[in-house]
């Protein structure tokens, strides 16, 4: 392990718990080696990596877009197991440079380490929650590194699903699925007499496994339907509009059923389902002309009085706190999103690189506080650095605090606003969606 991959895998591990509201493994590999080819879909850009990383144990090579690497990134990227994959628009010999990085992965896994590598190739720019299809370079690789070692050691493969509620939220939730590995060496004599076939059986097989660790919506144009069902029945992956009572696992396994139910239906020629669609949207332009969010309405719904005291409680209670937090991450938070927003023209690579560079910025910005504590506050050290430790904890409580003032506004107005007739509409989308999805299952 090199260090900076060990200095930033404990910071990593406690800012993506101050970062999601929940985090939840299923299938948790508990060994730091283990000669393993991991594959995972790529939904969230620079965000996969760090959090398959930082919330899990197998210590991991990452296969990284090459066009990142530049002089002065080249090293600090190689400090942290991250090695380039060439694409065609890179330009220059691609094949002959990926040849290169494929031998170095040899050597990797030879070694009993692990390699992790996204084998849909790149990130939609607006999140779905879909499987792209599955390129052979990891399969070549797994194959190429028995060839190297002569047969004589097993190398694995297994397949990991990166599921968020919402990946450039705050406060989102995530769930990480693994799968069980498979051993390439079991395919030795289909390989030494067709490697081709062998390549493409093996990668059709990890495809299906990968589909299995997350939701798949085979039609792209039917993922706002999908996402519409699971914020109005209040039992999927969405991020603002869920049943609370509901476990992460049910919310996903809700979510992956209702695809998978999606996934076989006819909707154009089906009447009761084209119409049901059509509605939905209906009722979403109805809410977007309006200004306002599905949770108010079903909360609207479940509290006709209005009753606003869990945001009014955290107002009080976190307000000494929220100004703590203000006071040591606004600036150095601000300064991360201006740089962030205006450096990267694609939103998907926001959330991630303004987790990394907020890391940076408010632990630097903060560090003559450890002093201040020292001689101001109480002269011990060890003191002052826990305080200073906390403090990314009171950034997220001020964050709390704002969400909390917001929301307590919003509920203020929809208090004394009658939606009597967009809850029954939503009621009449809920009770039909529900009819349709339990009937055929």
């Amino acid at each position: 392990m090199r260090i900076l991959y060990l200095i930033l895998f404990l910071p990593l591990k406690y800012s993506f718990r101050l970062f999601f509201s929940a985090i939840k493994t299923v299938n948790s590999r508990r060994k730091f080696l283990g000669r393993t080819i991991y594959v995972s879909n790529h939904p969230a850009s620079f965000f996969d990596p760090l959090v398959i990383a930082g919330l899990q144990l197998p210590i991991v090579f990452f296969m990284t877009r090459a066009d990142i690497f530049t002089k002065i990134s080249k090293p600090f990227f190689w400090a942290f197991h991250m090695l380039p994959i060439y694409r065609q628009q890179d330009g220059g010999d691609t094949v002959a440079k990926n040849e290169k990085i494929f031998r170095k992965c040899s050597r990797i896994l030879s070694q009993g380490r692990n390699l992790l590598i996204f084998g849909e190739g790149f990130t939609d720019d607006v999140f779905i929650r879909r499987l792209k299809p599955i390129k052979k370079g990891a399969v070549k690789i797994g194959f190429s590194t028995l060839e190297n070692m002569n047969w004589k050691k097993n190398v694995y493969m297994a397949a990991i699903g990166c599921n968020y509620t919402n990946p450039l939220k705050m406060r989102s939730k995530i769930l990480i699925s693994n799968s069980e590995r498979i051993c390439l060496n079991h395919w030795k004599e289909t390989y030494l007499e067709n490697p081709t076939k062998a390549i493409t059986d093996v990668t059709k097989i990890l495809e299906k496994m990968m589909r299995e660790q997350l939701t798949h919506v085979e039609k792209k144009d039917d993922a706002p339907f999908h996402e519409n069902m699971m914020i109005i029945t209040r039992k999927g992956m969405n991020n603002e509009s869920y049943d609370s009572s509901l476990t992460m696992k049910q919310r996903w396994n809700y979510s992956r059923k209702l695809a998978l139910w999606l996934n076989k239906q006819d909707i154009e020629n089906d009447e009761n389902l084209s119409k049901l669609k059509s509605n939905t949207e209906d009722y979403f332009s109805l809410l977007k002309k309006l200004k306002l969010e599905d949770q108010y309405v079903s909360w609207k719904k479940d509290n006709p009085k209005g009753g606003r005291a869990k945001e009014l409680l955290v107002l009080i209670l976190l307000f000494p706190l929220m100004i703590l937090g203000t006071v040591h991450c606004i600036i150095p938070y601000k300064l991360a999103k201006n740089f962030t927003e205006k450096s990267f023209k694609r939103s998907v690579f926001w959330s991630s690189v303004k987790l990394i560079l907020g890391m940076f910025a408010i632990g630097i910005f903060n560090i003559p506080f450890i002093f201040l504590f020292y001689y101001f506050v109480y002269s011990s050290f060890g003191l002052a650095f826990l305080y200073y430790v906390l403090i990314a904890l009171f950034g997220l409580l001020a964050y709390i605090w704002f969400s909390a003032l917001k929301s307590f506004k919003t509920k203020r107005v929809i208090k004394k606003t009658d939606l009597s007739k967009l809850i029954a509409k939503r009621d009449d989308l809920e009770s039909r969606i529900l009819d349709l999805t339990e009937t055929s299952s």
